[in-house]
């Protein structure tokens, strides 16, 4: 399938998922080759989810599918542009590329809007509205570096 055919594909699945009451309105395709491996659609709503974007299940969907944790290669259709959540998301998945139909500010219109969560990234965490506090740093950092002595450990 072509870009075009498989932007399409996340279009019309985000209005049918929609229309059926099944969440917001965004779909998603991954696909290599023209070949589509999984999809998604937005969940929130119908699996009391905040997680459940349509990126993030489609990866989820993708990685159960192929029965590993990394898309080297694969790309990600959507009909609107990711939201930081999803967008890191995308790059834990290591996809290669991104397409996207109407942008964050389309979004934005419809009331989804991100613009809050990049201006809180950008802060100093003391500055964020969301508050955090670190509390037992060493014997956090101790339980980690025990990773580091496992012979068995899978990197990611």
């Amino acid at each position: 399938m072509t870009d075009q055919e498989l932007m399409r594909a996340a279009i019309h699945l985000a209005r049918e998922k929609m229309l059926a009451g099944a969440g917001g309105p965004f779909g998603a395709i991954i696909a290599l080759d023209g070949v589509v491996v999984a999809q998604g659609w937005n969940r929130v709503t119908s699996s009391n989810d905040p997680t459940a974007h349509a990126e993030i299940v489609c990866i989820r969907n993708a990685c159960a599918a192929l029965q590993t944790f990394d898309l080297t290669g694969y790309e990600l259709f959507v009909n609107c542009e990711p939201c930081p959540m999803c967008l890191a998301a995308a790059y834990w998945a290591r996809l290669k590329r991104i397409v996207y139909g109407a942008d964050h500010n389309d979004a934005a219109a419809i009331g989804f809007a991100d613009a809050f969560i990049y201006s809180e990234l950008a802060l100093d965490k003391d500055s964020r509205s969301l508050q955090m506090q670190q509390v037992m740093p060493q014997e956090a950092r101790d339980g980690l570096r025990l990773w580091l002595d496992l012979e068995q450990k899978i990197l990611y």
